[in-house]
């Protein structure tokens, strides 16, 4: 005999299973495609004010319009931007990511002797979303006009022009490190708590010259309140067609660009990294984010986890033998 229990529990399961079926869905994918559950938390690992955040706010808006939750920046500057990228490879809520640069991904695991996370393991690359022309500026106050003559007039000054950056080991510390190598020039390095503190100082002559992405300058050259002598990009650029490339001033083949991308803790599901990724991809690729950057001078990416992934390394063995000539070394070391 049938026991009434049992064809109720396997009637209910039947039922059950059908209903699923109807729906078209499994429930895990469905309880998957729930995720995210809450506002996502974009940390970026520096002050803001700089390229970094104009680049991370223009991602995070258009992000949010097709993810089903917003997505806030929340800038954590400090330590070269280990302090952020510890935090995030240490989260738990499944809900936080961070914007990596060349800074915290190719260039602090060359400079610091012991790192607290590790950009490879500790990560998993999302989507690379910009890459950023790095300007070489000073302030006006400074009798030069171009390259060749700021560099004649460093030579002339040894060691009493100096340079502000973003912090050691940032992009604007290393791009005006690689000048320097590439001109034979010295400038004293002034290192700051990111790119915003950083051009207080220099817009108000506190500071001689200085390398930033280009979003955060073009408003300043613009207005003449800091003069541009060169560009570290290959060709010059349609917003400052007047100035030329660092290659163009007598230094073949230099060139010097910054770039951000997303990155989740390794640890992160891979479904929710997944659907990450094709969201970040569709903003970075979008058509209001690509005006907004170019906008600011800034180029619009949106690569596969995978091509980021490879770009990382190539970037690391890129800058490993440029880091240990100009000798880059953590502040306090």
């Amino acid at each position: 005999m049938t026991n009434p229990l049992h064809t109720f529990t396997r009637r209910q399961w039947l039922a059950s299973a059908s209903a699923a079926a109807l729906a078209g869905t499994p429930l895990l994918t469905r309880a998957q495609a729930a995720w995210p559950t809450k506002p996502l938390r974009l940390v970026v690992p520096f002050a803001p004010g700089g390229s970094s955040e104009i680049v991370a706010r223009a991602v995070a808006g258009e992000m949010a319009k097709t993810i089903g939750q917003n997505v806030f920046v929340d800038n954590k500057p400090g330590a070269a931007g280990n302090i952020a990228m510890q935090e995030v490879a240490n989260s738990t809520d499944e809900h936080t990511l961070v914007l990596g640069h060349i800074g915290t991904l190719a260039v602090n695991p060359f400079i610091f002797p012991k790192l607290p996370y590790d950009p490879i393991k500790d990560f998993v690359p999302i989507t690379l979303v910009s890459k950023v022309p790095s300007l070489y500026v000073v302030h006006p106050d400074l009798p030069v006009k171009n390259l060749k003559e700021f560099i004649a007039y460093a030579k002339s000054k040894p060691g009493q022009l100096n340079y502000g950056s973003a912090g050691n080991g940032s992009a604007g510390h290393l791009a005006f490190e690689y000048l320097k190598m590439a001109t034979d020039t010295f400038v004293l390095h002034v290192p700051y708590r990111g790119t915003g503190p950083m051009l207080t100082d220099l817009l108000s002559g506190r500071l001689q010259a200085a390398a930033v992405g280009a979003p955060a300058l073009l408003q300043f050259i613009k207005a003449g309140k800091l003069r541009c002598i060169a560009t570290g990009t290959s060709t010059r650029l349609p917003q400052l067609p007047d100035v030329p490339t660092v290659a163009e001033q007598g230094f073949k083949g230099f060139e010097m660009t910054q770039w951000y991308g997303l990155l989740a803790p390794s640890k992160w599901p891979k479904a929710h990294v997944a659907k990450l990724e094709a969201e970040a991809v569709k903003a970075a690729r979008s058509t209001l984010v690509k005006d907004k950057l170019a906008h600011d001078t800034a180029l619009a990416v949106g690569n596969t986890a995978a091509e980021f992934g490879a770009f990382i390394q190539a970037e690391q063995a890129r800058w490993k033998p440029v880091i240990a000539r100009a000798q880059i070394k953590p502040e306090g070391a």
